[in-house]
């Protein structure tokens, strides 16, 4: 009774703040209601309890159009502390509910309720949410779909119907008792035990063909799939067998159509697919297998799951599966990343700066932290660490949105470079020269309205990967990527300014660099960093500050609701 109270208030002092934009422009309101829980799940012959939203592993979609806003009342049943963070949502002058742990909010405690407010703006396909504590958005994680607005459409034919797909990790263990292990160890965390489609492994993994995830569909019908990858540490190829796929959205951004037999998804990455169901009736794999272009431990197992064709048929013993490139394919995933292209029409335009207000080089590395005696569980007998510009981020125990606004000392330092302190050759032979970075919750701070070009490079300090970097509060131009040290005069020469993608989430190329750009027009404070899990863990990350503008309307959004979680 009481939680709808709540609901009920926060749903209505939203409307209060949102009356005029209501009224001008008949935007939705929605109100949805997450319990976090404990949950008994059985995979792989294993039965464990985890941490849920509504007892539901995926959890649930919210549907919205674009610009609605949405009021989630989010219970903590659960034994510890989260937070839920809106992936790819902008949340234009509102980090108050963006939900990064210690970043914008402290989590909600056990036994607590916080409602957030979740602002759509332009936006248009598929996101995705999940919690934004530690390690348990492996398990606490759904999507998102945002719908064109009222007498607008698609920029394709209006497709049969829908399907939101979710690749996963399942762990057999506590993922929290892995982190918090790793963490004491400074030892790499446990790889998960399986993938998963909409909560299933699916063929080949163990107890799990029965419990495999069917996806119906007709003969002659096309069908938009939004694929949300939420796994933890791994890139994914996937594909569907003897079909192909038609890529018309990245991040709830249109792209130029691209017509291939599979995709490559970093974590983090949406997309949206078109699919003709043009075979003969039967059934086809899905699958999902990985990408790994770098010497670590990884989960090596493949997911899937099933397009059922309806009709009368006898189902084949042995469906056909769909083949995948090899799971160190750099150049597939290459192939495939170098097509996207923002579609650029009149009806979806881009705007990407052409003239740089701000510009940034980040030195993207995973390093060691020096353990006496060799006591620890990572290389050298040393502590496995990440950095951004060989700075290792520390979590404050006190959150910096509010620290920022109620201008709190000895929280953060507003010292992040804007480029590498020290110089070298970023992708050569590095020896030890910055394999241990310093530590510190350094900021970065930026004008409002700053035209922002950001260079991620890539190092071969300690093990190159390829690193899927998030930025919080904004969607960028992902503008050039290439391998190699980034030339400050013949790399820009390779820049698409006519048509990059816009994205939230884009691949640094294992010792490669990637450049973005966008416009500082969210003031707040955003976090940014990589969504490989353990990388974040261990320090790759950092936070942007976007000054206010000079008005009311280029600037923060008052504390709404103010019952903000307190640190404790």
């Amino acid at each position: 009774m009481e939680l709808n109270k709540i609901g009920v208030l926060f749903g209505f002092i939203g409307f209060l703040f949102f009356d005029g934009l209501l009224l001008c422009t008949a935007k939705n309101v929605h109100h949805y209601s997450f319990v976090l829980k404990e949950t008994n799940f059985t995979r792989l012959c294993t039965t464990k309890s985890m941490f849920t939203v509504n007892g539901r592993w995926p959890g649930p979609t919210i549907s919205v159009r674009k610009g609605d806003t949405a009021f989630v009342n989010v219970y903590n049943g659960g034994n510890y502390g989260v937070t839920i963070h809106w992936h790819g949502v902008k949340q234009p002058r509102n980090p108050w509910s963006d939900g990064p742990e210690n970043i914008t909010q402290c989590p909600i405690q056990p036994g607590k309720n916080f409602t957030y407010e979740v602002i759509f703006s332009d936006e248009e396909g598929t996101l995705w949410w999940h919690a934004h504590s530690d390690w348990s958005r492996a398990t606490i994680h759904g999507a998102i779909v945002i719908l064109p607005e009222n007498g607008t459409s698609y920029p394709f034919a209006t497709p049969y119907a829908e399907e939101v797909l979710i690749l996963a990790e399942w762990f057999n263990g506590d993922v929290m008792e892995l982190i918090e292990n790793a963490t004491e160890t400074g030892a790499d965390p446990q790889i998960s035990d399986a993938y998963a489609i909409n909560g299933q492994p699916g063929f080949p993994n163990n107890c799990s063909n029965e419990t495999t995830y069917h996806f119906p569909v007709q003969y002659g019908k096309t069908y938009l799939l939004r694929v949300v990858h939420a796994g933890m540490n791994e890139e994914m190829f996937f594909g569907i067998a003897k079909h192909n796929l038609t890529v018309v959205a990245q991040d709830a951004a249109y792209i130029k159509p691209i017509t291939t037999d599979y995709v490559m998804m970093t974590p983090g990455q949406t997309m949206d697919i078109l699919l003709t169901a043009d075979q003969d009736p039967s059934y086809y794999y899905i699958a999902a297998t990985p990408f790994v272009d770098a010497d670590v431990p990884y989960d090596s197992s493949n997911t899937s799951a099933i397009l059922q064709y309806a009709g009368n048929y006898t189902p084949p013993s042995s469906p056909p599966y769909p083949s995948l490139p090899n799971v160190t394919d750099r150049d597939a995933a290459d192939n495939f990343t170098s097509r996207i292209r923002a579609l650029a029409s009149d009806e979806h335009p881009i705007n990407v700066p052409t003239k740089i207000d701000t510009q940034i080089l980040i030195t993207v590395s995973v390093n060691e932290i020096f353990c006496p005696n060799e006591s620890c569980g990572g290389p050298n007998g040393n502590r496995l660490a990440a950095s951004l510009n060989n700075i290792s981020f520390l979590t404050p125990t006190i959150d910096i949105l509010q620290a920022y606004y109620k201008n709190l000392s000895n929280v953060f330092t507003k010292d992040f470079p804007n480029k590498p302190l020290y110089a070298f050759n970023y992708t050569g032979d590095v020896g030890n020269n910055t394999l241990y970075p310093s530590l510190g919750t350094n900021v970065t701070m930026i004008d409002y309205g700053a035209a922002v070009e950001m260079v991620f490079q890539g190092t071969n300090v300690q093990t190159p990967e390829n690193h899927p970097m998030h930025l919080h509060g904004f969607s960028f131009y992902l503008v050039g990527t290439g391998y190699g040290n980034f030339n400050e005069t013949t790399s820009p020469e390779t820049y698409n300014l006519v048509d990059p993608p816009e994205v939230n989430t884009i691949g640094v190329p294992k010792n490669g660099w990637a450049t973005i750009r966008f416009i500082a027009n969210n003031p707040g404070v955003w976090f940014m960093h990589c969504h490989l899990e353990r990388h974040a863990s261990w320090g790759m990350a950092t936070v942007i500050i976007v000054k206010n503008g000079p008005t009311k309307d280029t600037s923060v959004l008052p504390i709404l609701p103010e019952n903000l979680p307190l640190c404790s």
